[in-house]
């Protein structure tokens, strides 16, 4: 081949490339954002409000559940000496409106206490 030939031969692809490129779809797309998924559903206020009180040897604990479900509240003690045991009182139901005094005691001293909630279903 020549070189006359060969440039007529590369301006001939160069056009057949340039054709192939306006023949092509040229409309561009935005891209849509997924669909946001609806927001969570605010969870219900669930609990009874404790608060508790330590005097020498003796726990007391008053629970006042504020909302339409009912609570299962339950008071730990930790007792600080080893030989003393720790007790975990038996769960109470709390229901709407109502106040519960729940009261435990170590034989000498108390460490810690607390107070668990668990749903009523």
């Amino acid at each position: 081949m020549r070189v006359g030939q060969r440039r007529a031969l590369a301006l001939l692809f160069v056009l057949l490339a340039a054709a192939a490129g306006l023949a092509a779809p040229s409309v561009v797309r935005a891209a849509t954002a997924p669909d946001a998924p609806p927001p969570a559903a605010k969870p219900e206020p669930f609990g009874a409000a404790c608060r508790t009180s330590v005097q020498g040897s003796h726990v007391t604990a008053y629970c006042h559940n504020p909302y339409p479900d009912a609570d299962r509240v339950r008071l730990h003690t930790d007792c600080a000496n080893w030989w003393d045991l720790d007790a975990d009182a038996a769960p109470v139901e709390v229901g709407p409106g109502q106040t519960v005094r729940l009261t435990d005691r170590c034989w000498k001293d108390v460490r810690a206490v607390w107070v668990t909630h668990q749903k009523v279903t």
